[in-house]
């Protein structure tokens, strides 16, 4: 199993995060809020991707300090780290996607953001 969340797999252009946020979907679950556009469904002009491009976000309204932001970004990249099959299963395997945190209260350790993620990768109904 690939572990890795490297450099290609990160969502960095201001292009792609501007066409995820003009088509992607929203999507909810707890703590966490996804937007996420399949490329192999909605296919965009210009927009080729090789794999999963992923962002993290948390909100400085929510979180004022930035350690407590930092802390909330590394569980977010670590359970998407762990658990890249389920979500490609359940977003696509040609995905630009960013990952929000919703909530004001930290999450308590890596296992409560895992339970959230968990649920937000369940196959929709």
């Amino acid at each position: 199993m690939d572990y890795k969340y490297s450099a290609h797999q990160k969502l960095k252009q201001k292009r792609q995060i501007d066409l995820l946020f003009t088509k992607g979907k929203w999507t909810s679950c707890g703590n966490l809020r996804v937007i996420s556009l399949d490329l192999d469904r909605k296919p965009q002009e210009g927009s080729e991707l090789l794999g999963p491009k992923t962002g993290v976000s948390v909100s400085k309204k929510l979180f004022k300090k930035a350690v407590h932001r930092n802390r909330v970004k590394r569980l977010l990249r670590e359970a998407y780290r762990h658990h890249k099959p389920a979500f490609a299963a359940r977003f696509g395997e040609n995905t630009l996607a960013m990952i929000f945190w919703i909530s004001k209260e930290m999450p308590a350790d890596f296992y409560a953001v895992q339970e959230d993620f968990l649920m937000l990768c369940k196959p929709k109904n």
